[in-house]
């Protein structure tokens, strides 16, 4: 059986300071949304890549755990440390939490991570780590009985394994979706057999990537399993030794969605008074995209867009509000 690897990025520049709100994340519109969804409080991510640098200034307050599933550090299991540099770039668009003396924020900043490594720094690993380890994210509970909210997972590969499938169906029967990177293979934006495992699967929402020009990356795939697209162009986000970077891949767009999904649970179970299923958490979020003109194998439902709920709501009012003068000048004549 072959292994699955890290879905191939592209460092773009590694630095010691970073935008504290990335262009990516203003993008979406999380910022807007931040206040109304507690910043993703109350919620756990699990990030399955290579790992995450504990200490990382940005992230170190929202690791609430972890596992190595590879034989890296000794085959270790309390070692979850990243010796590649892919998962802690994930980890922070997910949930880095900036302060008033710098740093970079996530999509969810009061968000926390569960980060299991399961590739090695060569950024490859054994299917059973990976299914082993989304066992253990639906299973996992915390110090005070939490449980994960999403799980996030930039990686794949060319074959479909019936144990992973099972495994990634039995995350979505539990409640949790499962967001998985499309893959940077594109070439060409009418090919529809551009997949990559899990990504295919019809249970996770597959993401593919645009730059901020709102156009799809000339490298992201494109297949009738697309449900979404995120920025995935010059993404800066966390990076080892104290670090940031900025990269480039269908792996950047994707954590941009799974941190998404944690302020979607806060405003809906606010707005519903109780959980949510997988699928409506997913309905939740398809209402929150708006299409950008693509085929669908290629955009999905669209650009995510946080806010746009909110800013058509006020766009509605502002156009009843001048039809209503309009009629009151009418009937004055």
């Amino acid at each position: 059986m072959a292994k699955l690897h890290l879905i191939p990025y592209r460092v773009e520049e590694i630095t010691e300071q970073a935008p504290q709100i990335p262009e990516g994340v203003r993008m979406i519109q999380a910022p807007d949304v931040w206040e109304e969804a507690e910043r993703g409080k109350g919620n756990i991510v699990a990030i399955l890549d290579t790992g995450c640098q504990p200490d990382h200034p940005d992230l170190q307050d929202r690791i609430i755990g972890g596992k190595n599933f590879t034989v890296d550090f000794d085959g270790d299991p309390a070692n979850f440390d990243d010796n590649n540099g892919h998962g802690t770039h994930v980890a922070g668009t997910v949930a880095a939490s900036y302060s008033e003396n710098g740093g970079i924020a996530g999509v969810a900043p009061e968000a926390h991570l569960l980060i299991l490594k399961v590739l090695t720094g060569e950024g490859s690993g054994e299917y059973q780590g990976i299914i082993d380890a989304i066992h253990f994210a639906v299973d996992w509970k915390g110090p005070e009985e939490e449980i994960v909210s999403v799980i996030s997972m930039s990686l794949g590969g060319p074959e479909d394994v019936a144990e992973l499938h099972a495994a990634i169906k039995r995350a979505v029967d539990a409640g949790i979706p499962v967001v998985c990177a499309a893959g940077n293979e594109g070439d060409d934006l009418h090919d529809t057999d551009e997949f990559a495992y899990p990504g295919a699967y019809g249970e996770v929402i597959q993401v593919g990537a645009v730059d901020f020009n709102r156009r799809i990356a000339a490298f992201s795939n494109t297949n009738d399993e697309i449900d979404l697209v995120a920025p995935g162009v010059d993404i800066y986000s966390t990076f080892p030794g104290g670090k940031y970077a900025s990269l480039s891949g269908t792996s950047m767009a994707t954590p941009h969605v799974s941190g998404a999904l944690a302020l979607i649970k806060n405003i809906s179970e606010k707005e519903f008074a109780r959980e949510l299923t997988e699928a409506e958490l997913y309905a939740q979020l398809v209402r929150r995209t708006m299409a950008l003109g693509y085929p669908k194998t290629a955009e999905g439902n669209g650009l995510l867009a946080l806010d746009i709920l909110n800013k058509i709501e006020q766009l509605f009012k502002l156009v009843n509000t001048s039809y209503s003068i309009g009629a009151e000048k009418s009937e004055r004549k």
